[in-house]
């Protein structure tokens, strides 16, 4: 009698959106591979018959490109190139009626916290044991450390708590037992991501906690940066200044987004700031810490933002001269409070305001650059890319800001490794140079 054989299934987890979403997927992952189930990461191999799509809701772009990625498995489906296709994630949390009705031969709709529901269509069991131990799919030697969930911020133009639901801090023990898994593992940086940093510690502590994180963090051997993201400059804690600057493992380094500078438009925002207090707080940073490099993102194009306050953006970010900016034009969402608003800034006279603010970013990019010609930088390796290899130092963060480019014909460097690197030319968001002793 012969002998029936059932295929056995494979699962490739498909990841839309930013780093905190990634770190979402690298956990289903793990939870799939403690199950002896058969996982792979964006795998252009085709052979997975399962796929999970994990979406972003953010603005209208990623949006798009999540609706866009589900309609082309689905057509899969239909074709039968794939059996089963699932979807999970912020798009998934705040559309799934929609999504339903609209693109219907998807096997099933999960939010952001069906972790278990998911797993258990997959074929698997939450294990409880498992303290943050995942899939990791950046380079070995770095990986994103999830230290909150949600937001409890009122920002006006901002969906996230919609799809995130309200902050909740991980304990510092569990997150520690992370860093220090990942370090087994070979992860040299920890790069700290949240919705808001700032909070951390105020929802389980009744204070906030991030400097002491920090500290925590630092003790965990293996690990030589610590990388801050997302801190909401509103009630930010000043004691984490100090251990930037006092730690040697804590990278000089800020990611904090500021949106605007004008206070209507602030106020209108409810970011719960003004003009001044952002001045102030970024001449605190560089008075604390004289070579912390700062990361902001502004938004342009917000209902009531004039020429006459696009200009006092502009004017400001040329007299502040942020390290890397990065900037966005609003997108009216539904059910948050700026939707009640009038978008009156066309699209074609935001995506302008995005191109001046970027070309003049550019520009003090370049010069900020050309002052590093000559200077010795400590640069972690990330990839070998054609001719060079590349690498950053401790201002740049991994994907958006400045990388170092080592010629491979002049010297070999082993990826994940740190080198000495004396820099010889620049561009607006690179730098060249040659490895020393």
């Amino acid at each position: 009698m012969r002998t029936k054989f059932i295929k056995k299934n494979k699962i490739n987890v498909i990841t839309l959106g930013c780093s905190k979403n990634i770190y979402d997927s690298e956990i289903l992952m793990g939870q799939l591979v403690a199950n002896n189930i058969d996982v792979e990461h964006e795998s252009s191999k085709e052979d997975a018959n399962i796929i999970v799509i994990n979406t972003c809701g953010f603005i209208d772009n990623a949006k798009q490109e999540s609706i866009n990625t589900i309609l082309l498995y689905a057509q899969k489906k239909e074709q039968g190139i794939i059996d089963k296709l699932y979807v999970t994630g912020c798009l998934s949390e705040r559309y799934k009626i929609d999504l339903e009705k609209e693109i219907s031969n998807v096997d099933q709709y999960f939010g952001t916290t069906d972790l278990p529901r998911l797993l258990k269509v997959l074929g698997a069991d939450y294990k409880h044991e498992l303290l943050g131990e995942r899939l990791v799919t950046t380079p070995k030697h770095y990986a994103y450390l999830k230290v909150s969930e949600g937001c409890d911020r009122p920002c006006s133009f901002c969906a996230i708590p919609l799809m995130r639901g309200k902050h909740k801090s991980t304990p510092i023990e569990e997150l520690v037992i992370q860093a220090k898994n990942l370090a087994a593992n070979g992860v040299k940086e920890l790069i700290l991501i949240a919705q808001d940093l700032t909070y951390y510690g105020l929802d389980i502590y009744k204070e906030r906690r991030l400097a002491s994180l920090l500290e925590e963090l630092s003790k965990v051997e293996g690990i030589e940066w610590v990388r801050l993201h997302y801190a909401f400059p509103t009630g930010f804690p000043k004691d984490v200044l100090q251990i930037i600057r006092d730690n040697d493992k804590i990278c000089n380094y800020i990611d904090i987004p500021l949106q605007h500078i004008n206070d209507d438009i602030l106020k209108s925002m409810r970011r719960g700031t003004s003009s001044s207090k952002t001045i102030a707080l970024l001449k605190n940073f560089r008075e604390v810490v004289p070579d912390i490099v700062i990361r902001t993102t502004l938004i342009v194009g917000y209902p009531g933002e004039t020429q006459e306050i696009f200009n006092e953006l502009k004017e400001w970010v040329k007299n502040t001269r942020f390290d890397r900016l990065g900037v966005f034009a609003y997108s009216h969402e539904e059910n948050t409070f700026a939707y009640n608003l009038k978008d009156n800034v066309p699209d074609n006279v935001k995506k302008l305001r995005v191109k001046e603010i970027m070309d003049l970013q550019m520009n003090i990019s370049l010069e900020l650059n050309q002052k590093k010609i000559g200077t010795k930088l400590k640069v972690l390796f990330d990839r070998k890319e054609g001719e060079y290899f590349v690498g950053r130092t401790e201002s740049d963060s991994p994907d958006v800001d400045n990388e170092v480019l080592v010629r491979a014909e002049d010297t070999y460097v082993r990826i994940g490794d740190f080198a000495n690197v004396i820099i010889d030319k620049v561009d607006h968001f690179d730098l060249y140079g040659v490895v020393v002793n």
